[in-house]
């Protein structure tokens, strides 16, 4: 009686799906918890270890790319069931190959080669999964799956800590073997809950058509700009505590992600409760203007408490943007398909990458200083900001042509 519930109830589809963003979050979180380690015990130098980021990212950005055009024809299932055992492998690869290769450095590669195809795949299908899914509150669930991904954030980073704290971080292994279960769990739930297909009448619109869609492109640079907000503060928040604040490095690794995850969470979970009455694109306007006051406040201030509560605000803010913007898209380009939520998540990948880089770079030519590369990223909430008036704009002008067309 229970399995046939799974097979009918969509309430299982989404249930998989935040556990599949829970995935996600372990493989992003947990190997950067044990850089220092990898340096240690297989000799690995630090510019080594850095290019693992690197090459996640560029491995996560193909696939991206690659499911544009391919993930329709495989079907949704197969991609996300094969998303989670690539996840697997990679986890149980993390533990185990380093020791068995003759380079550790090369089985570091394979791992995360493995875990990296799988986030890239969960974060291209799991979102078009529950934004298919036939529920009233679109918005609120896709707020609500993407405030999983901060909680998992939170709950590997304690989690992990705890567990080094009392068994040692020489037992790291054993703790990768463990998060393993999570996504080998998940790939017999995915395979018996009910999929609805993303476009129900009618083909999915071309690549080439989304293109030459003047609405895509704004909805690409509002991802840009998500992912740039998002992780221009995430990526530093650990060594802006650190130096801001003063606290040990420790205090720092956990109470500037982690209050950082905490305050994205909070926001994505409240828009998913008080969506009804909050309408999504003046909700964006206000989170694009609160990320500006944010990175200023971290960025300007002499007061490290008033610094920290920018980074705070910042996590606050750019909580609906990612989720916001794919909610958005779905809603003004409903035959988008999987191709347009993948190349969406292309571009916020790209934003991933490009905040926190000039971050860095500023800082670097700023003779290290962190507050001024925390200003220069002030650039992308105040891009948001122009891009939802050009969406504004460019929805009305549409909405004006269309009853002349018919």
């Amino acid at each position: 009686m229970q399995l046939a519930s799974i097979k009918t109830n969509y309430n299982h589809t989404i249930y998989a799906s935040y556990i599949g963003y829970i995935t996600q979050a372990i493989i992003v979180n947990f190997a950067p918890l044990l850089f220092l380690t990898f340096q240690t015990d297989y000799g690995i130098s630090l510019d080594r270890i850095a290019m693992l980021i690197t090459y996640n990212f560029a491995v996560q950005l193909l696939v991206d790319l690659i499911s544009a055009h391919y993930v329709d024809r495989i079907g949704y299932r197969k991609a996300v069931v094969a998303a989670h055992i690539a996840c697997v492998a990679g986890l149980v690869g993390l533990a185990v190959l380093p020791d068995l290769l003759p380079s550790p450095y090369l089985g570091l590669l394979i791992a995360v080669t493995c875990y990296a195809l799988g986030g890239g795949m969960i974060e291209v299908v799991v979102s078009p999964i529950v934004e298919a899914c036939p529920t009233r509150k679109k918005e609120a669930a896709m707020s609500l799956l993407h405030s999983f991904y901060c909680w998992g954030h939170v709950f590997v980073v304690l989690c992990s800590t705890a567990f080094f704290t009392l068994a040692g971080i020489e037992n790291w292994r054993i703790l990768a073997l463990v998060w393993a279960i999570v996504p080998f769990c998940n790939i017999f739930y995915f395979l018996q809950v009910p999929l609805a297909p993303l476009v129900a009448e009618g083909k999915p619109e071309p690549v080439r058509s989304l293109f030459r869609n003047r609405l895509f492109w704004i909805f690409a640079l509002l991802m840009i700009c998500a992912g740039a907000c998002e992780q221009g503060m995430s990526q530093w928040a650990s060594a802006f505590a650190e130096s801001g604040l003063g606290v040990s490095k420790t205090v720092g690794d956990l109470a500037g992600p982690c209050t950082f995850a905490v305050c994205m969470g909070l926001a994505r979970a409240g828009y998913g409760k008080f969506s009804e009455r909050l309408p999504l694109r003046h909700f964006m306007l206000a989170c694009g203007l609160l990320c500006v006051t944010g990175y200023l406040l971290a960025s300007l201030t002499a007061s490290p408490a008033l610094g920290f509560a920018g980074c705070a605000l910042c996590g606050l803010s750019v909580g609906i943007m990612w989720p916001g913007t794919f909610s958005m898209a779905a809603r003004e380009m409903p035959r988008g398909g999987t191709a347009m939520f993948a190349l969406l998540a292309l571009g916020g990948d790209l934003g991933c990458s490009v905040g926190p880089g000039l971050v860095g770079v500023v800082s670097d030519l700023a003779g290290g200083s962190l507050k001024a590369g925390l200003l220069s990223a002030v650039i992308f909430p105040l891009l948001l900001l122009a891009g939802l008036a050009a969406l504004r704009a460019a929805t009305r002008s549409r909405r004006v042509r269309a009853p002349q067309a018919d």
